[in-house]
């Protein structure tokens, strides 16, 4: 059984190519353009285009100005993506994923051709902003697009996958740059690495509209005939098979019981028999807790913490850099098999207790002088560790999560608040490195390090699990549980199953199904 349109795949065929196409490039750009300038500010010909970020040829008195003037350049792009994840709240649901999604590569495009062909610092910061507008919508709006057309039992791995190719960027990005500074001198040891983004642009805006849009966006929207198209492709299953069928049924008793409610904005600070205000309290939390654990920290400034924080030299910390985000990269497939396998809270506990412990480990490393070879070494291994700990929990499940416990009415509002609320604090950590890095040192660590160890506590006690569990479900649990303190409780007691499931026995109480879904 085939389909004439979408290359003729359905099912999982058309799911591995709409990674491939969609997501791949999406959140290559993502970690690309994050990490695009961290390793190329102290390059010779860089300096030269850019003398009022120059901190390596600063005095004593002009390195803590240009210090600031170079985090903001390095974090305007974050504002850019704040404001591109916030417009999704409306945009998202508006005018649909794919659209949002088209509107966002050509942000990215014309930003990295700025920025590429830049001659002056104010070009370069437009440039800069706009490709933080599309990277913000990106996202956002993929993991919602990904969570509305996966099926439950693989969800986590499929959005997971959005962490692994962020890394893949940082990776990229890295090598490239260091492949380019071996030039030694001129525009090319820079201008080409920020060009190459452009590829991942056009792949992205080529391809967008070869894949079907949301099923659940089209129901909210009032298309049921080709919702159903949408979900039996995507399933790989006929229109009238049960699956499908069933599956529509739960979308839609979604919309009819959050409908019930006007589903409005505001509604999120309010608590409710939906206990709207508390899921997105963890959706605000999650987010908080990926940037200020120091993830940013060690992908975007990692040559800079070798050459300037451990003394290194320009060519060994590029190389060390490289090294530490490719071991990233590939830590990042133990999310991916961890993910669908011990459940969202499992990983999220493992990696905040480890990334705790490596930045206090890092803090004692550098509080050594840069003379100390051991302490070099030492601190070096310790940000390679973090780098371990790191994907498992807070590189893409956290975009998962966020998206999971949303109600669908709210879902895209909901994504798009709390990712803003991700590119705030990676805002902050942006604008104060550098001048942190210079002026406090090995204490900076520290702060990472507490709120780290709040990681563990805080899940343990506030966030259930949704492994395994259909969205409308997942829906049907915040609303079904007692309270909000008691809701970890009661997923852990609630059997699996389809919301019509539950629906007769909601007035009473929540019972398990007869079955569960596989």
């Amino acid at each position: 059984m085939g389909s004439s349109k979408y290359f003729g795949l359905q099912g999982n065929a058309l799911s591995r190519l709409q990674t491939a196409l969609i997501v791949a490039p999406s959140f290559i750009l993502f970690g690309y353009n994050q990490a695009g300038i961290g390793g190329l500010i102290t390059e010779d010909d860089w300096v030269k285009t850019f003398p009022q970020i120059d901190t390596v040829h600063a005095t004593a008195a002009e390195r803590s100005g240009r210090s600031t003037l170079q985090g903001f350049v390095v974090a305007v792009f974050v504002v850019g993506a704040l404001f591109g994840s916030l417009s999704c709240s409306y945009t998202g649901d508006r005018f649909g994923r794919r659209n949002v999604i088209f509107v966002a590569g050509i942000c990215t495009l014309i930003g990295e051709i700025l920025e590429a062909s830049a001659f002056g610092l104010p070009q370069f910061i437009v440039g800069r902003v706009i490709v933080g507008l599309g990277v913000g919508q990106l996202s956002s709006l993929v993991p919602v697009w990904q969570s509305e057309t996966s099926g439950a039992k693989n969800r986590g791995r499929h959005v997971v996958l959005d962490g692994l190719f962020i890394c893949l960027g940082y990776v990229l990005e890295s090598w490239i740059d260091l492949g380019f500074f071996e030039f030694g001198s001129g525009p090319r040891t820079w201008r080409p690495p920020v060009a190459i983004a452009c590829v991942f642009s056009l792949v992205l805006v080529a391809a967008v509209y070869a894949f079907p849009e949301s099923p659940r966006w089209l129901l909210m929207m009032g298309k049921n005939v080709q919702a159903r198209e949408n979900l039996a492709v995507l399933r790989g299953l006929p229109q009238d098979s049960h699956e499908v069928m069933a599956e529509i049924e739960g979308i839609e008793l979604s919309l009819e019981i959050t409908a019930d409610g006007g589903a409005k904005l505001s509604h999120l600070l309010k608590m409710g028999e939906d206990k709207l205000a508390y899921r997105f309290g963890l959706c605000i939390l999650l987010q908080f807790y990926q940037q200020m654990s120091g993830s940013n920290l060690i992908s975007v400034y990692a040559p800079i913490l070798f050459q300037e924080n451990l003394g290194l030299s320009s060519e060994v910390s590029r190389v060390l850099s490289g090294g530490a985000l490719t071991w990233k990269f590939l830590s990042s497939f133990l999310a991916f098999a961890a993910i669908d396998r011990f459940g969202r809270r499992a990983v999220f506990m493992v990696s905040g207790a480890g990334m705790s412990c490596c930045m206090i480990a890092l803090a004692v490393a550098t509080s050594f002088p840069t003379t100390n070879r051991s302490s070099q070494i030492a601190a070096g291994c310790f940000i390679y560790l973090y780098n371990t700990f790191v994907p498992i929990g807070f590189l893409g499940a956290n975009f998962l999560y966020c998206t999971e416990v949303a109600p669908l009415r709210l879902r895209m509002s909901m994504s798009s608040i709390s990712t803003a609320n991700h590119w705030a604090w990676n805002f902050l950590v942006a604008m104060v490195t550098p001048v942190a890095i210079y002026d406090i040192g090995w204490r900076y660590y520290i702060v990472f390090a507490a709120v780290a160890a709040c990681v563990p506590v805080s899940v343990y006690f506030l966030f259930p699990e949704t492994m395994g569990r259909n969205l409308e479900e997942i829906d049907l649990m915040f609303k079904q549980s007692p309270s909000a303190w008691a809701t970890v409780k009661f997923e852990k007691s609630r059997r699996k199953g389809m919301p019509q499931d539950f629906e007769d026995k909601e007035d009473g109480g929540a019972v398990g199904p007869e079955h569960e879904e596989g």
